[in-house]
């Protein structure tokens, strides 16, 4: 489970603010290098994850003007983004000039994210999960059930994928490879946490603990995949957190970036998070 090395609460410790009043749609990163991209942008900004100096811009052509996911692949060097827009995504080669090509996937593609062989998961608004290998071939196409809204989806170490549907009450399900809903997450049992409502973006842990971006209610919650337990994760940050939307979760610096689309649009840093 989720907590704050030597129990105390982790506190903002960077904020990256808004761009006259733009905020951030997408964040990842890789190794020392932290990728952002702000709504209605066609320029990824790429900060120093050690100094959160911006380093350089990354142009992606014909990339649209909703980014709703994004993420770095280590094997292959390279960094993935939806187009929203435009059925759309966008692979940026990290070395060798930044060359990019796109493909077309299904309406509506939202959250990115890896798979176990590091294949791209899109999650598609019309209740779909799409695979893909590195170059864009489709691999499979998962037609979810008993699943509405899909935001985000992760693949699990069981081969199962977690799904965060963006719904009011809203809910995070286990999905199996066949779309079936295999567990669901919702109202806690065993905690006063409530009910979810639109949860976006999740981050899981190498023990397939998970976090989710509760938007409608301006908190992160943290789930414990073996009990069932949902929590508030417990994090100070000047004025709270407004309406969160994407989370990127780097274990190895104990680190957790949140990007608001609310508030004051800011992304915030928090270190001190130990899994």
């Amino acid at each position: 489970m989720l907590t704050a090395v030597k129990s105390s609460v982790p506190t903002v410790t960077h904020v990256i603010p808004t761009q006259d009043g733009v905020g951030v749609t997408a964040v990842t990163s890789l190794d020392d290098d932290l990728f952002v991209i702000r709504d209605k942008s066609q320029q990824v900004e790429v900060y120093d994850a050690v100094t959160f100096a911006l380093r350089h811009h990354i142009e992606v052509p014909d990339l649209g003007e909703c980014t709703s996911g994004m993420t770095a692949c280590a094997r292959n060097k390279c960094l993935y983004l939806s187009s929203y827009d435009k059925d759309s995504v966008h692979r940026v080669e990290l070395s060798g000039g930044n060359a990019a090509k796109n493909w077309p996937v299904a309406e509506g593609p939202r959250g990115l994210s890896l798979s176990i062989a590091h294949n791209l998961v899109v999650a598609c608004r019309v209740n779909k999960l799409q695979v893909y290998t590195a170059r864009g071939s489709l691999m499979r196409d998962i037609c979810l059930q008993g699943v509405t809204d899909p935001w985000h989806a992760i693949q699990l170490s069981s081969g199962d994928y977690l799904v965060s549907q963006h719904t009011s009450p809203g809910v995070v399900s286990v999905v199996g490879v066949d779309g079936q809903v295999i567990n669901s997450y919702g109202q806690s049992e065993t905690s006063d946490a409530g009910q979810m409502d639109c949860p976006t973006h999740l981050a899981v842990t190498e023990n397939d603990d998970v976090l989710v971006a509760d938007g409608g209610n301006n908190r992160i919650l943290s789930i414990n995949t073996s009990t069932g337990s949902i929590k508030e994760l417990v994090l100070s940050a000047d004025g709270g957190i407004k309406s969160p939307r994407d989370l990127c979760l780097d274990e190895s610096r104990g680190r957790l970036y949140i990007s608001e689309l609310g508030g004051q649009h800011r992304l915030l840093v928090f270190d001190g998070i130990r899994l």
